[in-house]
C-alpha cells in the first residue's frame, strides 16, 4: 500500500510541474486539427473518385 501512496504523491508533484495550455491555445490547435482533417478527407475523396472512375472505364 505504501508504494501505491508514493505513486499518487509523486504523480501529484509531477502534475504541478506541467505547463498547461491556455483555452485559446487549445481552441486554435483543435481548429488546425479539424481543418487539416477536412482537407485530407476531401483529398482522399477526390483521389478515390478519380481512381474509381478510371477503374470503371478500364474494366467496363
Amino acid at each position: 500500500m505504501d508504494k501505491f501512496l508514493d505513486f499518487i504523491r509523486e504523480s501529484k508533484a509531477e502534475l504541478k510541474k506541467v505547463t498547461w495550455p491556455t483555452k485559446k491555445q487549445v481552441l486554435s490547435s483543435t481548429l488546425v486539427v479539424v481543418g487539416l482533417t477536412a482537407i485530407v478527407g476531401i483529398y482522399l475523396f477526390a483521389v478515390d473518385f478519380v481512381l474509381s472512375a478510371l477503374a470503371n472505364f478500364i474494366f467496363s
